[in-house]
């Protein structure tokens, strides 16, 4: 059986909101598969599970830059070790400049977005000159170059933490207003079309495991498997989202009637998905203990 570490419980924990010792015996009976484990909580659980686990675990800041006609733009994550550095005026500039770069040179990748010029440097040799003066690590994680079918609107929220690009032919203003939806509900696609398999399949395995205990018949088990996967397929798609300025229609509902369409969106927020390094021994040690 794999070893259970307290640093793994810690993790569950901060992922579901569920008691140290249900992680605990989670993990176990997972052996060890975090994702596994999650899921069994959620059947526990239900939404008090359901935390995202790709939380916020690094430091950093977006950038954004659109053209003046709005038909392309860009948004970029750089990621560094802590918010100090993330509020630090070189650091910033670094950011805006590279999201520039991005639209007007068109990298294929973050390795030839390095190798591009800044002046007689080279990216990497500004980013690696910016780390010795700053004094920590620094780095490129993701861009997105989006040419427009409508327009792009924008919005940044939390001190450059969460960014989002939006393409909206139609109204500029619901565009905005649109941007700002995303930032808030965290979609995961346009329409169900986009939501990754891997995700539908996981809330398909926690349905038919909570139906399954409810003793129902089997024709009446399916229905409640197939109405929640649904539930939450309409949770996830922008389209389907009750939009956040008036909840009595959707997102798809309040464009058409505006005369707009939306085409597409990028949504980063930053460090989402990378584990921040344990820097507190004494709190790791204490958390052993309880486990």
């Amino acid at each position: 059986m794999a070893e259970i570490t307290a640093s793994m419980v810690k993790e569950l924990r901060e992922r579901t909101d569920a008691p140290m010792m249900d992680c605990k015996r989670a993990l176990n009976e997972a052996e060890g598969d975090m994702q596994t484990a999650e899921e069994i909580l959620r059947v526990k659980f239900g939404s008090k599970a359901a935390k995202s686990a790709g939380r916020i675990a690094a430091e950093g800041i977006v950038g954004i830059h659109i053209t003046a006609d709005g038909k392309l733009g860009s948004m970029i994550e750089v990621n560094c070790e802590t918010d100090f550095v993330a509020k630090n005026d070189d650091f910033k500039a670094l950011v805006k400049n590279l999201a520039e770069m991005v639209v007007s040179q068109n990298p294929a990748d973050v390795a030839a977005l390095s190798a591009l010029k800044i002046g007689a440097k080279t990216v990497e040799e500004v980013r690696t000159e910016l780390v010795g003066k700053i004094g920590e690590n620094i780095s490129i994680r993701r861009f997105a170059r989006v040419a427009a079918q409508g327009k792009l609107a924008s919005y940044i929220h939390g001190g450059a933490k969460i960014g989002v690009l939006v393409d909206v032919a139609g109204d500029e203003a619901l565009a905005k207003d649109i941007a700002m939806h995303i930032a808030a509900s965290k979609p995961k696609s346009l329409d169900t079309s986009g939501v990754a398999q891997e995700l539908i399949d996981s809330e398909r395995r926690i349905a038919v495991q909570k139906a399954a205990e409810s003793g129902k018949p089997a024709n009446i088990v399916e229905k409640m498997v197939e109405g929640s996967v649904q539930k939450f397929l309409k949770e996830v798609t922008l389209l389907s989202q009750s939009f956040v300025k008036d909840d009595k229609q959707t997102v798809a509902q309040v464009l058409k009637a505006n005369g707009s369409q939306c085409h597409g969106f990028t949504l980063y927020i930053v460090g989402e998905g990378i584990e921040k390094k344990v820097s507190d021994f004494a709190a790791e040690v204490a958390a052993a203990s309880k486990v």
